[in-house]
Parts: structure tokens; C-alpha cells; sequence
């Protein structure tokens, strides 16, 4: 009961009028952000990374709340799968630093298999053309924390090394769910390989 209440906060907090999320052959906005790996200070870059290969960039409400968990932990566990296909993880969200560090290192959530970044103005999402709003006053998460920081619409991207979408998944939208984006995407990169 306790996760679904969680859920229809974040939902709503995101239930802002739509923008249209960059769909496939739209270019994606190139950006650096301050993450963590493993609880360390990382630094993101989307020109380099997709010099290296295919860029998933998927954008999640907040850490420890059910869903951002469960996806967390799926990218986790396919990690080694996305780096066979030549692809790199990093996850987005509003959540601050000092809370990204903890939640990249658990091993029961990105285990420090990928780097989650912190885009705490919500000026990247937004330039991805995904929703930002807030949670609704005195909404927790699951270590009972308050959610006082903006909340990233679910939505995952897959990008060519041309930096144009290949794929776009909403939760919205598409109503899939968080396990089901990490699914996607890697089937996905693991098509591009072959």
C-alpha cells in the first residue's frame, strides 16, 4: 500500500501538461552533469560517451522509490550485457549528489555497475522535452526521507553514436514498466551490434 501511495505522488508530481518527449532521428541535447559511480565523484559527458558507442539515458523520478529501484537494479544486473554491445548506462534524476552517491553504491540498486547523475534544476529533462515537477508536500520515500527535490518524468532513450534517438520509452506512454525500459533498451543495443 505504502509503494502505491509512493507511486501516485511521483505520478502525480509529473502529471504536468505533456511535452513531447524527442522521438526517434530527433537529435539529443549534448550535456555534462556531476554524477556518481560507486559512491564516487563522476563526471558525465554525452559527446564523449557516444564517441565510445550507443548512449542509454534514461530519466527516473527519484532514488529509492519502488520503481527507480527495481530499474535501477535490472540496469545494474544487465550491465555487463549493455557493455558487450558497446554501450554505456547513465541514469538521470533530480535527486541530489550526496544522495546519488549512497544510492549507486548499494549493491542492491546500481551496485556501481553504471553512473547515475544529478540534474537537480531538472534544465536537462527539460531539454529532453520530459516533465519536471514536485512531489506533493510531506511525500517519502522508502528510507522515510522527504522528497524535496524536482521529479524527472520515467522516461529511457536509446542513442545512436550520432547522438540522434533511436528509441524513445515512456512509462506514460508507453506504459511500460521500469524492468520493462531496461529490457528494451538493451535489446535494443544488442541489435545495433550484430
Amino acid at each position: 500500500m505504502k509503494k502505491l501511495i509512493l507511486a501516485g505522488l511521483i505520478a502525480a508530481a509529473c502529471a504536468t501538461p505533456a511535452f513531447a518527449a524527442l522521438t526517434a532521428g530527433d537529435a539529443a541535447p549534448d550535456f555534462t552533469l556531476k554524477g556518481s559511480l560507486g559512491g564516487k565523484n563522476f563526471t558525465f559527458n554525452l559527446k564523449s560517451a557516444l564517441a565510445k558507442g550507443p548512449v542509454v539515458v534514461y530519466f527516473f523520478p527519484s532514488a529509492y522509490t519502488g520503481g527507480c529501484d527495481a530499474e535501477a537494479h535490472a540496469f545494474a544486473e544487465d550491465a555487463d550485457k549493455f557493455t558487450a554491445a558497446g554501450a554505456s548506462i547513465i541514469g538521470v534524476s533530480g535527486d541530489q549528489l550526496e544522495r546519488l552517491h549512497t544510492f549507486s553504491a548499494d549493491p542492491a540498486f546500481c551496485a556501481g555497475k553504471f553512473p547515475v547523475a544529478s540534474d537537480a534544476d531538472g534544465k536537462i529533462a527539460t531539454s529532453f522535452k520530459l516533465n519536471v515537477g514536485k512531489a506533493r508536500e510531506g511525500a517519502k520515500d522508502n528510507k522515510g526521507q522527504e522528497l524535496n527535490h524536482v521529479l524527472i518524468e520515467r522516461v529511457t532513450y536509446v542513442l545512436g553514436r550520432d547522438g540522434k534517438v533511436l528509441a524513445t520509452m515512456s512509462s506514460a506512454q508507453d506504459k511500460l514498466s521500469p524492468v520493462e525500459h531496461v529490457e528494451k533498451s538493451l535489446a535494443m543495443v544488442a541489435s545495433l551490434k550484430r
